[in-house]
């Protein structure tokens, strides 16, 4: 971790809901002109980019720079790279897994920029799988792909090094980083404009770390939310941290509801939690079949692609499964492959399996659905720009409309890629337009974050937020199990607030207790979310309204914090599917769409 400077944060002003994590006063700050919260394949290629046209940037990072979820991402990247295949065929794919709900303009910007910024994050030092015949990159299918378009490296490991590629890059670029820190709230200034944010880092026992790093423009690159249930692919640092500074600060969110649950995580038993080992979509890609106990393929005849259907369809299809028969999961079968191509392709997954007494050599795999990616999240357009002036999202955090209500396979490295480097040249070119523009700009106040006004929850209500998030608003949904998760939720909340508004008492600050308050935070909305949407589309499956339902649903949800009632949630439809536009205030009295 690099030395944070040592002035104190400046008093000031802040806008947004008032709504503050309890935290000690910032004891230091570093003054920057970017600051990117994350150090996954979207925030370090934003800070790469920053940085390379001359803005000082500092990365911020929960853990280690490269300890993100990147690094876990098995199956590789999607770009329309081989022969015959074309930007319009990757859209079309995008679009029929999107269910309705991708915003067209930013899956065309994906797929047609997609290419070139895979070629880009190779001349960063990324090496991916080659052929060693012609040389050319290997490229395998997964889920909802018509073609092969997905890069991978070191067989399974295309994460990994994805992250060691940009993490080396960083290092070599000089970049300010701190590191073990969990990002807070975010600073605003009198006009409501982004002033940088707060920050613990989490020393050897030290719980005083809190401290600020200021700057006009804050990048969240934050990762995903998947902790919020009890059994996930997710890392044990994606508690919904972004998405829940984003609400506190005045952003709006998006497409919470649609939670991905990847089909085949390896079954470790009924009762297993945490991050569980994830078995890459690419082994169904390279011929790898899904079997009950009988050995039967339940998926041929499901969907034209069977086993390759998109994720949403395949999940469903192993939950019908397993009610029929009376199972908790299902098997992957990929014993024809044989050893040598389980040790040179997948090794990763290989390592994994028999670590845990699995042998897919010789056996099949258990696998059942955990969750995996959230599609939604801090609603952005297409530079990047959040509902907040200042404030961007990329990567699994934000919500560009590219996903729609499933993200389809290898999607979301190539996403988190793309939009970061459309937000570091937004962010270079507005710095370039100030500097033309300096006599005229009014500077803006310094600000501190306002004083806390919620509770904080107790360190121990993040295991029973996951079991009622997995009990009432995992892969099967119903208006009964929603309603049960919304009162549980909500009294959780009302006990800590009953606790801080009788007793002025709040669980003591710390990682463990700002975890939970923002897992509870992102709970709320994602249950609050479902509960809306009266219907079964991707990856957000009701019992009880079984049938899609264009007429009524083809739209978004789009949910804010009430500023009037500091803790209710907004929920509030979109007129059609058309992914709502971003209004960014340029200043006090001008607006750009």
């Amino acid at each position: 971790m690099s030395t944070p400077g040592t002035g104190p944060a400046t008093a000031g002003t802040t806008t947004g809901t008032g709504i503050r994590l309890h935290a000690q006063a910032p004891g230091w700050a570093v003054d920057a002109d970017v600051v990117v919260v994350g150090s996954g394949v979207a925030g370090l290629t934003a800070a790469l980019r920053c940085a390379a046209a001359g803005r000082r940037t500092v990365v911020v990072t929960k853990a280690r720079l490269d300890d993100g979820s990147t690094r876990w991402a098995q199956g590789g990247i999607a770009a329309a790279l081989g022969d015959g295949d074309t930007p319009e065929q990757h859209l079309e794919d995008t679009l029929v897994a999107g269910a309705g709900l991708c915003d067209e303009a930013a899956v065309r910007l994906l797929v047609t920029e997609g290419p070139d910024a895979v070629r880009r994050l190779i001349e960063t030092g990324a090496v991916f799988d080659t052929s060693a015949e012609t040389g050319e990159i290997e490229l395998t299918r997964e889920g909802g792909h018509h073609r092969r378009r997905i890069a991978h490296a070191g067989g399974d490991a295309t994460g990994a090094e994805i992250s060691r590629a940009l993490v080396e890059a960083v290092q070599a670029a000089g970049i300010e980083t701190v590191e073990n820190a969990l990002v807070l709230d975010l600073l605003q200034d009198e006009r409501g404009r982004t002033a940088g944010v707060t920050l613990h880092v989490m020393g050897e026992g030290q719980h005083d770390g809190v401290g600020a790093v200021r700057a006009p423009a804050v990048i969240l690159a934050t990762g995903g939310m998947g902790q919020v249930f009890s059994a996930t692919t997710n890392p044990s640092v994606s508690t919904g941290d972004g998405v829940a500074l984003a609400l506190r600060a005045g952003a709006e969110v998006s497409d919470l509801e649609f939670v991905q649950f990847h089909p085949t995580v390896l079954f470790l038993g009924a009762d297993a939690e945490g991050q569980q080992p994830l078995v890459s979509e690419a082994v169904r890609g390279e011929g790898a079949y899904l079997v009950d106990a009988d050995g039967v393929r339940f998926m041929t005849g499901q969907h034209e692609l069977a086993e390759l259907a998109p994720r949403d369809i395949v999940a469903k299809g192993i939950m019908r499964r397993m009610q029929e028969q009376g199972t908790q999961h299902m098997y992957l079968d990929a014993r024809h492959f044989g050893a040598r191509m389980w040790e040179q392709r997948f090794p990763t997954i290989l390592a994994a399996c028999r670590s845990h007494g699995i042998d897919p050599v010789t056996e099949p795999i258990p696998v059942a659905p955990a969750a995996h990616y959230a599609s939604g999240g801090v609603r952005t357009d297409l530079q990047g720009h959040t509902t907040v002036p200042g404030l961007y999202a990329c990567g699994e955090v934000a919500c560009t409309g590219v996903h729609g209500a499933n993200r389809l396979a290898s999607n979301s490295l190539l996403e988190g890629l793309v939009f970061a480097e459309r937000i570091a040249d937004d962010i270079i070119a507005r710095a370039a337009a100030a500097a033309r523009d300096a006599p005229a700009a009014r500077p803006a106040a310094p600000a501190v974050p306002a004083p806390a006004t919620g509770p904080l929850q107790p360190a121990e209500a993040r295991y029973e937020i996951q079991r009622i998030m997995t009990d009432g608003a995992g892969v099967l949904r119903s208006a009964e199990s929603l309603s049960r998760a919304a009162a549980a939720l909500e009294a959780l909340y009302a006990t800590a607030a009953g606790e801080l508004e009788s007793r002025g008492k709040t669980a003591v600050p710390g990682t463990e207790t700002w975890e939970a308050t923002n897992l509870l935070c992102v709970a709320r909305v994602l249950v609050a979310a479902a509960q809306r949407r009266a219907e079964t589309r991707g990856c957000h499956w009701r019992e009880d309204h079984p049938d899609r339902d264009d007429a009524h649903w083809r739209r978004h949800l789009v949910v804010r914090l009430s500023e009037a009632e500091r803790r209710a949630l907004v929920v509030t439809p979109t007129e059609s599917a058309d992914f709502p536009s971003v209004r960014i205030p340029l200043s006090n009295d001008s607006l750009e769409q």
